[in-house]
């Protein structure tokens, strides 16, 4: 097992920003939590509906969507996603006007006139503009396990996937107070297999380099963080955790870097394939993509982009002195050797 690094000039590289959460809360992991498992609430709004910072017609509008949601069988969590996205768009507001990158744009959600979102009465008209939202999230596969952002991203394909991040706390609170449900969100999200954590959540991210981590890598190296993400879609998030690097392969041979991912992937029986699904390893061959020419690299698959590029994940994929940190970034598909896929995240394409 050696350090191994990144530097790939090809890709666009996007910066690690990460989520304020509302009330300390974490949303990612494979505790239950209830905004993933309990379906979503309706709502009724009545002229003693008040919520500080927004008008009655705004909260219409999240009502609205809120009840969408529910009709489709949404998770509270979606409701949140969608009243996070209506926030960001326009406000919750029904705006019939667009903007400089999309003046055809209208409604709740700034839906285009593309035909995808339907007539502009559609577009205009918040219950079916918020269905029309639920539908195209619902069809993102692995939405679920992504942060809030990211996933609304998927269904909007803004320039700037952060964008809606900061209406994540906003969107929650109005959720929770128009909801004629008792929930709270408490743990870390429902175990659904390929489920991944949220941004920069490695438990040892400030540990001494080139010593050994609680998975037996050297702390903070690519193939530490990829092995992490492992464990967390195996519903392994604390010790002991079900794979180390001394235990990954039946044969008893070290998984070790990133060069003998794959052979370790073979050893153990699991799929490997060249498309990028939501919580796959990401393989490099020694000098793919920039990829240190001795030991390779790996990092994690967040999300898939509808142009077949995908972001990805990890650690120790930039120079000093930002080695050995987390990173995201889009790359395209062309770049790495093989994606490794955990059993349980086909399904997450």
């Amino acid at each position: 097992m050696k350090p191994t690094g990144l530097l790939i000039g090809a890709a666009v590289i996007v910066p690690a920003i990460f989520l304020g959460l509302v009330l300390s809360i974490v949303l990612f992991g494979s505790t239950p939590a209830a905004a993933d498992c309990v379906p979503a609430a309706s709502v009724s709004i009545s002229s003693d509906t008040k919520i500080d910072g927004y008008s009655a017609k705004q909260l219409r509008n999240a009502a609205a969507i809120m009840n969408a949601g529910k009709s489709l069988n949404l998770s509270a969590k979606g409701q949140m996603v969608s009243v996070m996205v209506a926030l960001g768009e326009s406000g919750l507001r029904v705006l019939d006007i667009g903007d400089g990158a999309g003046p055809d744009s209208r409604g709740l959600f700034q839906q285009r006139d593309n035909g995808a979102w339907g007539s502009y009465a559609d577009r205009m008209n918040p219950s079916v503009s918020a269905v029309n939202f639920v539908r195209g999230l619902q069809k993102a596969g692995g939405w679920e396990l992504l942060e809030p952002t990211i996933a609304a991203n998927l269904v909007q394909r803004n320039a700037d996937p952060y964008h809606y991040q900061r209406y994540w706390d906003p969107a929650v609170k109005i959720v929770q107070a128009l909801s004629d449900a008792n929930f709270s969100i408490s743990g870390t999200g429902c175990p659904v297999p390929g489920a991944s954590g949220a941004g920069d959540d490695l438990p040892w991210a400030t540990a001494a380099m080139y010593q050994p981590s609680a998975l037996g890598m050297f702390n903070r190296e690519c193939v530490d963080f990829a092995l992490w993400r492992v464990n967390q879609q195996l519903g392994s998030t604390n010790t002991p955790y079900k794979v180390l690097n001394s235990t990954f392969r039946p044969d008893g041979v070290n998984l070790g870097s990133a060069l003998s991912w794959r052979d370790g992937w073979n050893a153990r029986g699991w799929p490997t394939g060249s498309a990028p699904r939501v919580g796959a390893v990401v393989w490099y061959a020694p000098g793919a993509g920039g990829a240190d020419p001795t030991y390779g690299h790996v990092a994690v698959v967040k999300a898939v982009n509808a142009d077949g590029t995908y972001l990805e994940e990890g650690y120790n994929g930039n120079p000093a002195p930002e080695d050995h940190k987390y990173y995201t970034r889009t790359v395209n598909n062309d770049l790495p050797s093989a994606f490794l896929y955990v059993p349980g995240s086909e399904e997450s394409k």
